[in-house]
């Protein structure tokens, strides 16, 4: 069975859906020719159907497919990896993750504004591990960051200190994992840090605590993912 059939097979509709091959640009400027293409293809694997094929036969069906219509091609492939809880669209990250320079372009740019805006209120940098409060740095603590970043993560959902402690100190020996009201004294200790914008964090009593949509916050998605290569 060709590639082509079984791409078919796995889905019927596949390869009737595909467009009309493009004609490449021919202008390239003076010294330069082309010598390949990048085909970015955003697709997480939350997001495939079970019974479809798992991104690394998908990979392999495009490869095996090029390998026919172009025998003396060169391909190599590359997933891209990512945090979780990456913004932004899949498509984006995975160009951001192989280095396509008009992503990058477009990423600074984005952060410059960002930045611009976050000159004055609180500025939750994820990739460097820092809040900043009108632009200066708050000097917290591992932990603090850790618990400020995991509310504001979790926009508009109430957290209870068990998950808390569940999830921020899965890893601790037992003797250092903490109390529900060990969970209290960080969340004072983080709020008197946040100065005058301690209010950031609520107390939803008698449950937990929360973070809500709040025009003086700011998150910075600046990490680079990191591309796997089959």
């Amino acid at each position: 069975m060709s590639t082509t059939q079984t791409l078919r097979s796995a889905r019927p509709d596949l390869t009737s859906a595909l467009p009309a091959p493009a004609t490449p640009d021919r202008n390239v400027p003076e010294g330069t020719e082309v010598r390949g293409f990048a085909l970015y293809v955003g697709l997480a694997d939350d997001k495939i159907a079970d019974g479809d094929p798992r991104l690394g036969e998908i990979v392999t069906q495009i490869k095996r497919l090029v390998a026919q219509l172009a025998p003396t091609a060169e391909t190599y492939a590359a997933v891209a990896l990512a945090p979780e809880q990456t913004g932004g669209r899949d498509v984006d990250v995975v160009r951001l993750a192989l280095g396509d320079p008009a992503a990058h372009a477009r990423q600074k740019q984005h952060e410059a504004a960002e930045q611009d805006r976050a000159a004055s209120g609180v500025t939750l940098d994820l990739s460097r591990k820092r809040v900043l409060l009108d632009n200066v740095p708050a000097a917290l603590t591992f932990r603090e960051f850790e618990l400020l970043q995991y509310l504001v993560l979790r926009e508009g959902r109430t957290v209870s200190r068990e998950e808390l402690i569940s999830s921020l100190w899965q890893d601790a020996p037992e003797e250092d994992t903490p109390s529900e009201r060990t969970i209290d004294v960080h969340i004072r200790r983080l709020r008197v840090k946040l100065a005058q914008y301690q209010d950031i964090v609520r107390t939803v009593r008698g449950t937990g605590y929360r973070f809500d949509r709040h025009a003086d916050v700011s998150i910075l998605h600046t990490a680079a993912p990191s591309p796997d290569v089959f």
